[in-house]
């Protein structure tokens, strides 16, 4: 790919934004392929988690306003289609039924920090600088953060951050709610490796469906989640895994999952 490094290794899909002298902000090429890398970890039995992260010590700093082609300018598309392209990434992100991790480090901002917050985990170097901008830019929300920062802050916090488009540390990130934990930068990388290692040796199945639960919770009352929860419970209680993970607890080893 042209704006991006994809890795493989052991059931982890590392995907590097990959413009570092742009501090990875992204352009069109980068929005279609952030949303075709997502697509196709989601399709690919052996990818299990998906880490996301920026090269260059930076995590991406938002759509590229100065890209022709770009979210902002593109001439061959309408305002709003250009828009709707920067939402599918979003979206595409959000379909991920694997388990994903945002690293970041340096800036994470605007488009670049509603990327983040869409993965379902979020762990910062204490350099990392994170925002939502667009307010210092005339703009409102997009790429999903209208629909995240509330669900992750609460409604007050989400529109204090929104409105004022303050520049938070990695630690003020943590007290808001925005991250999930904040090291120093060369404990990042071993951290992030350590957390989807134990993912990826999870049961994929079973995460997934633990993660699409959470998500539906948004929407349903509790009568609703109880009766999803026994769904999915009763179809997990007929896989190769369960069966697999309850002879490995009496067997005191360690389970073997195969995602079946």
């Amino acid at each position: 790919m042209e704006t991006l490094i994809v890795d493989r290794q052991d059931g982890v899909v590392t995907v590097t934004m990959n413009r570092p002298e742009r501090k990875n902000a992204a352009n069109g090429v980068m929005l279609t392929e952030l949303r075709a890398i997502f697509e196709e970890v989601e399709d690919r039995d052996e990818d299990r988690v998906m880490v996301l992260t920026g090269a260059g010590g930076a995590f991406c700093s938002g759509a590229d306003l100065s890209d022709p082609n770009g979210p902002a300018s593109d001439p061959t598309r309408s305002g709003l289609a250009r828009m709707r392209r920067l939402g599918d990434v979003a979206l595409a992100l959000h379909h991920i039924t694997k388990p994903t991790i945002a690293k970041v480090d340096g800036f994470a901002v605007g488009a670049g920090l509603s990327l983040a917050l869409g993965c379902d985990l979020v762990v910062c170097s204490d350099q990392a600088k994170l925002s939502m901008i667009f307010s210092r830019r005339g703009l409102s929300l997009d790429n999903g953060a209208s629909w995240l920062l509330p669900r992750l802050v609460g409604l007050a916090r989400a529109k204090e951050i929104a409105l004022f488009g303050g520049i938070w540390s990695g630690e003020e990130a943590l007290a808001l709610g925005l991250v999930n934990r904040v090291l120093p930068l060369d404990e990042l990388s071993d951290f992030v490796d350590d957390w989807a290692a134990t993912l990826a040796a999870g049961p994929p199945l079973a995460l997934s469906m633990t993660k699409t639960l959470l998500h539906a919770s948004w929407q349903a009352t509790m009568e609703q989640a109880v009766e999803d929860e026994a769904r999915c419970q009763s179809l997990n209680f007929s896989t190769h895994d369960t069966k697999e993970a309850m002879a490995a607890f009496a067997e005191k080893r360690d389970a073997a999952f195969i995602g079946r």
